[in-house]
């Protein structure tokens, strides 16, 4: 029970990177792979500013020709994101300024919970074979076990924290039971192979393609991920997407 009180206490207070996209860097996927070139279509590299003009990144996808999804701790002054692309260099991306943020209502700067947020951008993007959104898990879909992480970013630990990666980056998670997970209503990964700093709100991918989870938090050094449920949020999701 101590045990399980401490690891409570990791996991909810480290994120992949701190509480505002401006103070963040580039993200990392370890032990993983080069995504074949535009199959992983509703991805998008959200670019954030801060006060001060700097910019970082979070991960986050389509999903609607005018929503991104993200996570909430992603939340900058301002962002444009970039859709359509596999390099990061690629010269036929499509870049867009967002008109509205919109983090869940319930958020806690604290404890990470409701770790979701969705961008309305500032023009519908036109969807085609490089850029589709992807469809969201409900609770009516089964509980899934092997899922993916995608992103841009640093590949090892090595990197420099301010380095990203050009080419989409990808490897596969699979999700366990615990009892921490289970009472803050998360999906949760361990393992070497993961997500990392910077990956936050990108989308957890599953067997059946749908994205159930966005990418949350991490407990340091115990190699367990958190990832915010998707299913849990279709209620939320489908009201902003209606009134905005």
């Amino acid at each position: 029970m101590f045990i399980y009180y401490i690891l409570s206490a990791l996991v909810l207070v480290l994120t992949f990177h701190s509480q505002e996209c401006q103070t963040a860097h580039a993200g990392k996927i370890i032990g993983g792979h080069k995504a074949v070139a535009h199959s992983r279509p509703y991805m998008a590299l959200v670019e954030c500013y801060g006060a001060n003009g700097k910019k970082n990144h979070c991960g986050g996808f389509l999903v609607s020709e005018e929503f991104v999804m993200t996570a909430a701790h992603c939340k900058a002054e301002s962002y444009k994101v970039c859709v359509g692309m596999d390099y990061y260099s690629d010269k036929d991306k499509l870049c867009l300024p967002v008109k509205h943020d919109f983090p869940h209502g319930k958020y806690n700067k604290t404890t990470f919970t409701n770790d979701v947020m969705l961008l309305k951008l500032s023009t519908r993007v036109i969807f085609n074979k490089n850029v589709k959104p992807i469809r969201l898990a409900d609770m009516n879909d089964p509980v899934p076990k092997t899922c993916l992480v995608s992103g841009w970013g640093a590949t090892s630990n090595d990197n420099n924290n301010n380095w990203m990666s050009d080419k989409l980056m990808e490897v596969n998670v699979t999700l366990i039971d615990n009892d921490l997970c289970d009472e803050k209503i998360v999906y949760c990964s361990a393992g070497e192979k993961r997500p990392g700093q910077g990956d936050s709100g990108g989308p957890l991918v599953c067997e059946d393609g749908k994205a159930y989870g966005v990418i949350s938090a991490k407990a340091h050094g115990l190699q367990l991920y958190k990832y915010t449920k998707i299913p849990d949020k279709m209620e939320w999701i489908d009201e902003l997407m209606k009134l905005n």
